[in-house]
């Protein structure tokens, strides 16, 4: 029977598609972080965005047009960032709104940077509000920013369409309420946000079931490569060590497309983990990368970092149930027979490819 290349050739497209599309920054995920404080008829703002979300606020930021922010255009663009982050912050003392005045900005480590500012009032008062939804409306929707209420020492998750907040002494009373429980929940569906469209992590987890479609095999390799990332995950957003991600995410890549490779070689998949482990503490540092960036305080790291991780997990069980009992599914039909049968994993190893060259220039 004669192979049709019809399925090569739409895979060899897709391959190109997805290569040309992923970028370095492939695990950033709409996050940011603020403390906010009135003091008198002054509000001070402090504000972390990763870089590629600074420069849709502020896009003349970036001086030289190479889509990335250094420490001269930082030094050299208070106006940009007035107008683009402060200037998008509507905040107000009674009915009159309060004037941005004062700023100033500083990368973070890692893919960060955060932008100070402060707003005069017309007058002191006990209380203020602050609206960021002009500031997510330049931002991809699902945004979501951590704001920490100094007054009240509480952390509020705002996203569009619940983008208002009270700052003041007596906006504390009606905040302590557990906030710090809405923010934990915030950051776990963050997790299972970020695995869910975590492009390269699904096709890594798919490339691993196609070799292995039921639990009893499948769990050894999925225990490793989940215990493995979260010791990375960990190590990253304590602060311990932190790898570039121009040298993760090429990593990552390059773990897909040994994945897809050896789907063709393998013959006893419960031993697997062996490799995913290893890999597992790669896509770890990945996944630290959604985190790091906010440069979290460090009361708040240990909360974060066990709600993002569950989350992570969480969203991982979902793509499995719904994978295995698919691919199991693909297998039993007649069409995908022989030399078809490697079509998949020549995709998986493909992709990977691709995104690895796509990655390293």
């Amino acid at each position: 029977m004669r192979l049709s290349l019809a399925p090569f050739a739409a895979l060899a497209a897709l391959s190109v598609v997805l290569g040309v599309s992923s970028r370095a920054d492939a695990h950033a995920v709409g996050l940011s972080r603020g403390d906010y404080a009135l003091e008198g008829d002054t509000v001070s703002a402090s504000l972390t965005f990763a870089r590629g979300d600074a420069l849709v606020l502020a896009p003349t930021l970036d001086a030289d047009g190479d889509g990335a922010i250094s420490e001269s255009e930082v030094l050299h663009g208070p106006a940009a960032l007035r107008e683009g982050v402060l200037g998008r912050l509507s905040v107000q003392a009674g009915d009159a709104p309060c004037v941005p005045k004062s700023v100033d900005a500083s990368l973070t480590q890692g893919d960060g940077i955060t932008v100070r500012g402060t707003y005069q009032c017309p007058s002191e008062g006990p209380q203020a509000k602050l609206a960021l939804g002009p500031l997510f409306d330049e931002l991809p929707s699902g945004h979501r920013h951590m704001a920490h209420l100094v007054a009240a020492d509480s952390e509020v998750v705002l996203f569009h369409g619940s983008s208002d907040v009270s700052l003041g002494q007596s906006a504390s009373k009606a905040l302590a309420s557990g906030p710090a429980r809405a923010g934990a929940l915030q950051i776990f569906r963050m997790g299972v946000e970020h695995i869910l469209t975590g492009y390269d992590h699904l096709l890594f987890l798919f490339g691993l079931v196609l070799v292995a479609s039921r639990w009893k095999s499948l769990l050894p390799v999925v225990t490793a490569f989940t215990v493995a990332h979260s010791l990375t995950l960990g190590v990253a957003v304590l602060g311990l060590w932190t790898p570039p991600s121009r040298v993760v995410e090429p990593l990552i890549a390059l773990s897909i497309a040994y994945v897809g490779v050896e789907n063709l070689l393998l013959k006893d998949a419960g031993k697997r983990w062996r490799i995913t482990f290893p890999f597992g503490l790669i896509h770890g540092f990945g996944f630290a990368s959604a985190l790091h960036e906010l440069a979290l305080p460090s009361r708040a790291i240990p909360a974060a970092l066990l709600s993002f991780n569950l989350g992570v997990e969480a969203g991982q069980l979902m793509v499995l149930a719904l994978m295995i009992p698919l691919v199991a599914a693909v297998r039993r039909m007649r069409w995908l027979e022989g030399a078809r049968a490697r079509i998949p994993s020549l995709g998986v190893a493909a992709v990977g490819a691709v995104w690895f060259v796509a990655r390293i220039v």
